[in-house]
């Protein structure tokens, strides 16, 4: 991967290639921490990291599923954000807030378990590419949502996300759709899902799923745009039938499908193209109307 100078440690900047934890860190052994992914955009003002207030606010209701002590303030976070890419020169990337418990205790319990932070940026292309992509249903399930907390972004949620990932690659997909308890459709393992039918773009309803920030993004532009948004229980039989799908995420972006299951969706990408065209008018500053979502880092 490519890297950048420095990575902000527990307010100190750390040179790369020095910022280590301990092997016994809690987290490591656990899944206890909490993270973001933010991504930030080249602009004609500098670099723009989107939708950064609620990024923070979502890391610290992530961090107080754990009880997790922060020895900083949100907006204390918010600023070390916007200098980490200032100081690493960085004009677009992604960015990776993680919250831990580090080393200091063994066994499930909190308690006595220190809290660290860790901020780093680095440039990072498209996730899942650009072209469409072929995406199959998982043997895995969503893990239920009475398993855990799932409006929080937690470490270890994502061996789940790992397994059906992997999965799919193995059976020649390149991204995985996991469904519910209840047999919806519930997520990819990194990103939401949105369908095209008609004038009306389609997502799961909450419940088993992340709120994705890009796709609460995305519902605000379609309205926008003039679709109807519905959050509804989707089964597989609605993006069998869909004109386009779509994955939205802030790794993912705005990424087509090509196919469910080797079953060729029936439209061009047109609708989705033209959603994707104005998220990143958005990012990339060309259009004041959502000036808010983006913070500048001079």
């Amino acid at each position: 991967m490519e890297t950048t100078e420095f990575i902000w440690m527990d307010g100190h900047l750390v040179p790369w290639n020095e910022a280590k934890i301990h092997v016994l860190s809690h987290s490591l052994h656990y899944g206890s921490a909490v993270f973001e992914g933010i991504r930030f955009y080249e602009t004609e003002k500098g670099p723009a990291i989107f939708r950064l207030k609620e990024h923070v606010q979502r890391l610290f209701h992530s961090a107080s599923v754990f009880n997790m002590k922060i020895p900083f303030s949100e907006q204390e976070i918010f600023d070390a954000i916007v200098d980490i890419v200032r100081v690493n020169n960085a004009k677009s990337g992604y960015i990776r807030p993680l919250i831990y418990f580090g080393y200091g205790k063994m066994g499930l319990g909190l308690e006595g378990a220190p809290v660290n932070i860790s901020i780093a940026c680095w440039p990072w292309g498209k996730y899942l590419g650009e072209k469409p992509v072929r995406v199959g249903t998982s043997k895995y399930m969503r893990i239920h949502p009475k398993t855990s907390v799932m409006s929080a972004k937690l470490s270890g949620h994502y061996s789940n996300s790992i397994l059906a990932g992997e999965d799919a690659k193995a059976n020649g997909f390149d991204e995985a759709i996991l469904l519910d308890y209840q047999g919806n459709v519930a997520e990819g393992p990194g990103e939401n899902i949105f369908i095209v039918k008609s004038d009306t773009i389609f997502t799961p309803a909450l419940g088993a799923i992340l709120p994705g920030i890009t796709r609460d993004s995305i519902i605000k532009i379609c309205q926008d745009l003039g679709y109807k948004v519905r959050e509804i229980p989707m089964k597989l039989e609605n993006i069998y039938e869909a004109d386009e799908a779509f994955f939205t995420g802030t790794a993912a972006e705005v990424t087509s499908i090509d196919s469910l299951d080797n079953k060729k969706l029936k439209g061009t990408g047109e609708t989705t193209n033209k959603i994707k065209q104005a998220f990143l008018d958005i990012v990339s500053g060309k259009n004041n109307k959502y000036s808010d979502w983006l913070t500048i880092v001079n």
